[in-house]
């Protein structure tokens, strides 16, 4: 990585000798010699690193460094002190100054920093990117008005103290997934995200899932285990699903949400811990208080930040992107050339409504690459309900489909059954003999009802 590297210091034998020094060590090096000239050069393109001399004439390091930090917050700035400014320098640091060197220092002293501010922005960088790469490819992507909406709110409420968050929208919008990008945005970010589907799990479970339980605390418990609240301490706690939330357990969960008490199952004592809860729910949880089927006071708790994930027909604009991320990614699952869409299909896809959301594009997007691997997908290979608002396809075409899809099917059967028999029953071997992933075959199995 050839870092460029912004030298401020009003020194010039220094400056030059600093520069040929950096330079030689394969770094790119420019110099100002006034803080109001550096700020200049840090309008016209920023660098990646900037060594900065405390004391300047005119504009001192430290209003360099205060402005610098307020307009460019990621740039990494080390200070630069002459013997006897350690302590300001040192206040440089708490300031917002990446680092500091106290002159005279020695060549590697000053390689050795670098390389570290190097090696910190290259993580910082790939890590931006594979959050965003993780972003994208979970469906949390899109440039309508609604996602650009939906993402401010995701970064206002990231970076705020709020501990209650509340997640509305229909089954399939990525409730989960906007939670998981709300803790990995967050100050959080470092610590454990822990999620449970409260609809889940048995109704005599949750309560020793979510606090843990004593060894002995009922049939079964052959030993302390700690709860996911617990798992969860300064981390995230999501509960998706909260509607499910058994009436019995609500108490216990409200008092732990108002003062971080709860008492695992069978114990004698209470612990704390310290999370930010995001519930979420498709449900309309104000209908579920006035049917008595989930606590009023509790309702209001969790719902201190409310935020609701707009539907995928809401996305128009976003479902093209959607279905060209999902149909690459199910391609490389599948290890085969990605299918293609008719005009006339994409006509039908834009027409849906899509009541299962996101999660609906992705399923339609694996079953049309499984069963129709590197084709050109037709009107009439989409499932029934797509068709319902468009034009029906000719007799001769249901027909067509209808015969290839037997005909597949068929075809399919036959060459697992046969791969099976040649292995002895040895699904990794089959597998490998098809050039399927062990995964694929197995899928394949299941769907076909072999296995």
């Amino acid at each position: 990585m050839r870092l460029n590297i912004l030298i401020v210091d009003d020194e010039k034998s220094f400056v030059r000798s600093l520069t040929f020094a950096l330079q030689e060590a394969g770094y790119s090096a420019v110099c100002a010699h006034t803080g109001e000239d550096a700020l200049s050069m840090l309008e016209r393109g920023l660098p990646d690193l900037m060594l900065l001399d405390l004391r300047l004439p005119g504009m001192s390091g430290m209003d360099v460094l205060n402005e610098t930090a307020r307009l460019y917050p990621d740039l990494p700035i080390v200070m630069i002190s002459a013997h006897g400014d350690t302590r300001a320098a040192v206040q440089a640091v708490k300031a917002g100054a990446t680092d500091y060197l106290t002159k005279p220092f020695a060549l590697d002293e000053l390689l050795h920093l670098v390389d570290s501010v190097a090696e910190r922005t290259q993580m910082r960088d790939e890590l931006a990117y594979h959050r965003s790469r993780a972003a994208s490819s979970s469906g949390l992507m899109g440039d309508s008005n609604a996602m650009q909406e939906l993402w401010q709110k995701v970064q206002r409420i990231s970076a705020s103290s709020a501990g209650r968050i509340l997640l509305l929208g229909e089954s399939g919008t990525g409730k989960a997934l906007v939670a998981r990008a709300i803790h990995e945005h967050s100050p959080r970010a470092t610590e454990a995200f822990v999620e449970i589907n409260c609809a889940a799990l048995p109704e005599q479970l949750i309560e020793a899932e979510l606090f843990g339980a004593e060894k002995g605390a009922y049939t079964g418990a052959h030993q302390k285990r700690p709860g996911l609240v617990a798992l969860a301490h300064n981390g995230t706690l999501f509960l998706d699903e909260i509607g499910e939330l058994p009436l019995s357990l609500q108490a216990k969960f409200l008092h732990f949400l108002e003062n971080g008490d709860y008492r695992p199952v069978g114990g004698g004592a209470n612990a704390t811990a310290d999370v930010r809860v995001i519930a979420a729910t498709n449900r309309s949880l104000e209908a579920e208080v006035r049917n008595g089927h989930f606590r009023e006071d509790l309702y209001f708790r969790l719902n201190v930040i409310e935020l609701t994930i707009p539907p995928l027909r809401d996305r128009e604009d976003d479902v093209s992107k959607l279905l060209e991320m999902f149909i690459e990614s199910q391609a490389r699952e599948e290890g085969c050339r990605p299918i293609t869409m008719l005009q006339e299909t994409l006509a039908c896809l834009s027409a849906y409504s899509w009541p299962g959301n996101v999660r609906e594009l992705r399923n339609l997007v694996e079953r049309l690459t499984i069963l129709y691997p590197g084709h050109l997908i037709r009107p009439h290979q989409l499932p029934g309900e797509f068709l319902a608002t468009n034009p029906a396809p000719s007799e001769d075409q249901d027909q067509a489909g209808a015969s290839f899809d037997q005909h597949l099917q068929q075809t399919e059967r036959k060459l697992l059954l046969d791969a099976l028999e040649k292995t002895g029953g040895r699904k990794g071997k089959a597998a490998e003999n098809l050039g399927l992933s062990r995964h694929a075959f197995k899928r394949r199995l299941q769907r076909l009802r072999l296995g």
